[in-house]
């Protein structure tokens, strides 16, 4: 599996911790120093079943400089691929992308429900 992250994002190292403690292995992807494709942000998108917005850090900086709260409605999907490929800290994180499906953002829920990791007993 490829996770892709920012490590310094709390969000992203919970993620990391709840896949080392549960044994999943995974490449580990740095999304700022190896931004994402257009083609690899189609594919991530195609297979995670989510509007393209979605796709979107919205909580970052660099989101709100750039008044995109304002400005999605008005681009093409094309267009928005594009500019998702242009910065990794525009795109929503963790991503975690598996055989047929691809996990954005962390909700330990989902991510165990899909991984199919149990409850953990104390």
């Amino acid at each position: 599996m490829l996770f892709i992250c920012y490590p310094k994002c709390s969000t992203c190292q919970k993620a990391a911790k709840l896949l080392e403690a549960n044994n999943v292995a995974f490449e580990e992807r740095h999304i700022k120093e190896n931004n994402p494709t257009v083609s690899e942000l189609k594919e991530w998108h195609g297979k995670s079943g989510l509007p393209l917005r979605k796709l979107f850090n919205t909580s970052g900086m660099l989101y709100k400089d750039l008044k995109l709260k304002d400005r999605l409605s008005e681009m093409s999907a094309d267009e928005m691929y594009e500019l998702l490929a242009t910065d990794g800290m525009l795109v929503k994180r963790p991503i975690l992308i598996g055989d047929g499906f691809t996990l954005v953002g962390f909700n330990e829920a989902e991510w165990k429900a899909v991984l199919g990791i149990g409850e953990q007993k104390p």
